[in-house]
Parts: structure tokens; C-alpha cells; sequence
């Protein structure tokens, strides 16, 4: 019985001597996947560490370009709005078809009279006869008004489309400061998770902190390195399109210029409402094909009675001279032209619904997108005076309290976390301001003025 029992507690006292040191083989396999890890993305880092001063060196040779450089280029080589501009000048031509007048008609014909009874002088005959058709007044006034609403209705389109190009470049350029701001703030994580991860380190190695310590901080550097190069290249993705909507006419490498933080003046919403009903580009070009089928209607009316036509004819025989005026008219008898005004009428009652309604739309997109400025600006005003200031704080605190061994390392990652999300709800909030003004911008047409002509 007791050599029993000593071989339990022998074997009992066994394992409790084998397990620390298991747990300290663990921790070393773990500490040496970790560093596995590190050195994997260390050539990388080396690279891109090689590529950061070529990057640096070619990015203070590029050009730096503002909003309205930028904007300017885009209008002066966007393939749609010079598309749009040549069309204009082919509604211009009809314009000039609508006003010209009709041209007169001449015939001439030439026999020869053959005597078949006595008395009859035989001998050549010859005839000619000239006429002039002139037009209905009302139906031509008609139709050149609904050729001018026509041209109108092109001038419209071309601010339109002039206003919607201008509206989406502000939109990719503050998109490209958006994620510009995101690779700043990624880089001072990086930055301080770097300086974090260099006091752990001398914690871990003089015995003070655990391994797992520093495990967590290279992790934490990983994902914000990642997070830094998602930035950058958002930031060139943005870049590339808006040298798209250039046709490739910006530089191979330029800066883009600016800040979220640019403030402009905003204007009461009743001001908003009246320039969106007096400028904007949509309600322009509706009221230009109202305009047109109120036309188009006149002129289908007015063709029941098309016009007049005036004839003089001449004839010329061996014995006579015969010369003869004449007017012609087209009755409207059979055809009394029903067809074309009931569908021209339906086309003006369409035309007028789709202006009213789309007024009615237009208030509640102002009224919508009024909101969404305002939601914006009191997150802003929420964000940096109290959240932001806290977060700072909250980091700081935790830090000292690590510094002096009072927290652990996830206290000051957990601190930085918050801190780094408050930012970027901020840069979020910032963007969704600047979204918002654009998008009230290009309700009220604030973009069509100095259209080419």
C-alpha cells in the first residue's frame, strides 16, 4: 500500500514538473510562428521600403493639381460633353431648314400643231408656266419654334450633361481626399503601433511582460500596414478615373490637392428651392420639350390649311398667245388632319406631367439631401469637439497606466482601436458634408453657366 501510494504521487509530482515547461515550449512554438510571420512580410516591407523613396522622389517631381484644374482639363477633353456640343450644331441646321422659304416650280413644254382641217395655220407650239407655293403663317411660326425649342432643348442638354460632369469629378476628388485622409491617419497608426510594439519588446526581453505580448503587436502592425496600402491604392484608383474623365489628358503623376475641411458658404433652403426651380438643368430641358410639343401641336393644327399656291402660265401657238393667273388651295375635305393633333395633344399632356412631377421630385431631393448635411455636420461638430478629444485622452491614460505597469498591452491596443475608429467616423462624417454639397450643387445647376456656345 505505501509503495502504491509513492508511485501515485511520483507520477503525480512527474507532471506538474512537465507542465511548465510544455506551456514554455507552446509559447515558444507560438513566438516563433509569430516571427516566422514577421520575417515573411520583412522582405516586403524591404521592398517596399526600396520603393518608398522612388515613390518619394517621383512624387516631388509631380505636378500638383487643385479641384478646378483638374475641372478644367476635364472640360476641355471629356468625349461626352464634346459629343454634345457637335450636336448642337447639327440642331442649329434644322433651325435654318425650318426658316427657309419654299422654292418656286417652272415648267416649260414644246410641240408642234398639225393642221387636220382647212383653215387651221400649222406650226410649232411651245408653253411655259411658273408657281410659287406660300406657306400657312400660323403653321410656319409653328415650325420654327418647335425647331428653336428644339435647339433649346440641345443647349439644355449640353448643360446638363456639362453639370453632371462637373458634379461627378468633385465627386472622385473628394473621394480621392477621402482616402487620402484614410492613408494619413493608417500611417500615424502605423507609426504608434510601431513605437508600442518597440516598448513591449523591451518589456518581453528584460521579463516584465509575456511573450504573447509582442505576438499581439506585430499582429496589430500587420493589419495596419495593410490598411495603409489599401489607402494609397484607393487613392490611385481615384486618380485613374478621373484621368478617364479626362480622356488621359492629366499628367502621368500629379498630386491631388486639397482638404475635406474646405468650408463653404450654404444657403437658406427656400434659396435652394427657387434655384433649383430657375436653374436646374433638368427642369430646363422639360420645359424645352413642353415647349416643343406646344409647337409641334400648333403646327399640326395649323396644317389643316397648308398654304396657297400661285400659278401664271403662258401658251404660244402660230395663231395665239395665251397668258393666264391662277391660285391654288388645298381644301380640307377627307382629311381634316384629327390624327396628328390628337397626338400631338397627347404628347404636350405627357411633356407636362413629366415637368410637373419632376418638380415635385426635386423638392423632396433638396429637402432629402438638406438633411443629409445637416446629419453630417452635427457629426462632424460631435465628433471633433467631444469624441475624438476622449479617445485621445482614453489613449494617452492607457499608455502612462503601461508605461508604469498598471495595464497590459490589449488596453492600450484596445484605446488606440477606439481612437482610430472615432477618426475615420470623423474623415467619414467630413466626406458625407462635402458629398452633400455636391449633390446640392448639381440640383441647383451651379455648373451650367459658361457652357461653350
Amino acid at each position: 500500500m505505501r509503495q502504491t501510494t509513492s508511485a501515485t504521487r511520483g507520477t503525480t509530482g512527474h507532471g506538474w514538473y512537465w507542465a511548465p515547461r510544455v506551456a514554455l515550449h507552446l509559447g515558444g512554438c507560438l513566438a516563433l510562428l509569430a516571427h516566422n510571420a514577421i520575417a515573411q512580410t520583412a522582405p516586403q516591407a524591404t521592398g517596399t521600403g526600396a520603393a518608398i523613396p522612388a515613390q518619394s522622389a517621383a512624387n516631388a517631381t509631380a505636378p500638383e493639381l487643385g479641384a478646378e484644374q483638374i475641372i478644367a482639363t476635364i472640360l476641355a477633353h471629356n468625349p461626352q460633353l464634346r459629343a454634345a456640343q457637335s450636336a448642337r450644331n447639327a440642331v442649329r441646321s434644322g433651325t435654318q431648314t425650318a426658316q427657309a422659304l419654299p422654292n418656286p416650280r417652272l415648267d416649260w413644254n414644246q410641240g408642234r400643231n398639225t393642221a387636220r382641217i382647212a383653215g387651221v395655220t400649222p406650226g410649232p407650239v411651245q408653253s411655259w408656266s411658273i408657281s410659287q407655293p406660300i406657306d400657312n403663317p400660323y403653321a410656319r411660326k409653328a415650325r420654327i419654334d418647335a425647331a428653336r425649342a428644339t435647339e433649346l432643348e440641345s443647349t439644355h442638354l449640353i448643360g446638363q450633361a456639362r453639370n453632371e460632369l462637373v458634379s461627378q469629378a468633385r465627386l472622385r476628388i473628394y473621394q480621392g481626399l477621402l482616402h487620402q485622409a484614410k492613408a494619413t491617419a493608417a500611417a500615424e497608426d502605423v507609426q504608434l503601433l510601431e513605437q508600442v510594439r518597440e516598448r513591449v519588446r523591451l518589456r518581453v526581453e528584460s521579463g516584465e511582460a509575456a511573450r504573447y505580448e509582442i505576438i499581439k503587436a506585430d499582429a496589430e502592425i500587420i493589419t495596419a500596414r495593410e490598411r495603409l496600402q489599401t489607402a494609397r491604392l484607393m487613392v490611385e484608383q481615384s486618380k485613374i478615373q478621373l484621368s478617364q474623365m479626362a480622356a488621359g489628358q492629366l499628367p502621368g503623376q500629379w498630386k491631388l490637392l486639397g482638404d475635406l475641411r474646405d468650408v463653404q458658404e450654404l444657403l437658406d433652403l427656400n434659396q435652394l428651392h427657387q434655384l433649383v426651380t430657375q436653374h436646374n438643368p433638368e427642369l430646363s430641358l422639360l420645359q424645352a420639350e413642353v415647349n416643343k410639343a406646344r409647337a409641334l401641336l400648333r403646327g399640326a393644327e395649323s396644317s389643316r390649311w397648308p398654304g396657297l399656291e400661285l400659278r401664271y402660265s403662258q401658251s404660244q401657238d402660230p395663231e395665239l398667245r395665251q397668258g393666264q393667273w391662277g391660285v391654288g388651295v388645298q381644301i380640307p375635305l377627307l382629311d381634316t388632319r384629327s390624327g396628328p393633333i390628337a397626338q400631338a395633344s397627347a404628347e404636350l399632356e405627357r411633356a407636362q406631367i413629366r415637368l410637373d412631377g419632376r418638380q415635385a421630385e426635386l423638392k423632396q431631393e433638396i429637402l432629402l439631401t438638406w438633411k443629409s448635411l445637416e446629419m453630417a455636420r452635427l457629426r462632424i461638430e460631435a465628433l471633433s469637439q467631444g469624441s475624438v478629444r476622449e479617445a485621445e485622452a482614453a489613449l494617452r491614460v492607457a499608455q502612462a497606466a503601461y508605461r508604469f505597469g498598471e495595464r497590459g498591452i490589449l488596453d492600450v491596443l484596445d484605446a488606440q482601436r477606439v481612437l482610430r475608429s472615432v477618426r475615420a467616423d470623423l474623415i467619414d462624417a467630413r466626406y458625407q458634408l462635402q458629398e452633400a454639397r455636391v449633390l446640392l450643387d448639381r440640383l441647383t445647376g451651379q455648373h451650367i453657366e459658361h457652357s461653350p456656345s
